[in-house]
């Protein structure tokens, strides 16, 4: 993904256990990077952008870039992926092997994310959410903080 499609806005539900634990890992994730913004569709004073209706972003994961375009399903997911430096998720979801597979299962499992219980979608992210939040904590030393000793 190129470098235009940054900084990219998440259209997300937040009303949804799966789709709220994973926003909020990346969230954590985007601290450094700050290439993504966040748009809870569930919120009460979400407005609908210009172009998508409030149900096709509830059918499936969307985002849209700064010149307007948007991306749907899997390619939000890569694009997203990438902004936080998960460059491994993004080339795994975009492989011939798996990218077909995703394409085809995300729909269904799009359709079917309120049924998932708010505990196991915290299970399955714990840790993913907490290596997240390691990252965006600067380790300090003194008054030296940061990877980078800033």
């Amino acid at each position: 993904m190129t470098n235009s499609l940054y900084p990219l806005t998440l259209y997300y539900d937040g009303a949804c256990p799966v789709c709220l634990a994973e926003m909020r890992n990346l969230m954590l994730r985007n601290q450094r990077t700050q290439r993504l913004r966040f748009v809870d569709i569930a919120a009460p004073d979400f407005e609908e952008p210009a172009g998508v209706t409030r149900d096709e972003l509830a059918g499936l994961l969307h985002a849209q870039a700064p010149d307007g375009t948007w991306l749907r399903g899997v390619n939000t997911f890569v694009a997203m992926y990438e902004a936080v430096g998960l460059s491994w998720v993004a080339r795994s979801l975009s492989s011939p092997g798996l990218r077909p597979l995703a394409d085809r299962l995300y729909p269904w499992v799009a359709r079917r994310r309120y049924l998932f219980p708010r505990w196991l979608a915290h299970l399955v992210f714990e840790t993913a959410m907490r290596r997240a939040a390691q990252k965006a904590v600067p380790a300090c030393s003194g008054a030296v903080c940061g990877r980078d000793g800033s």
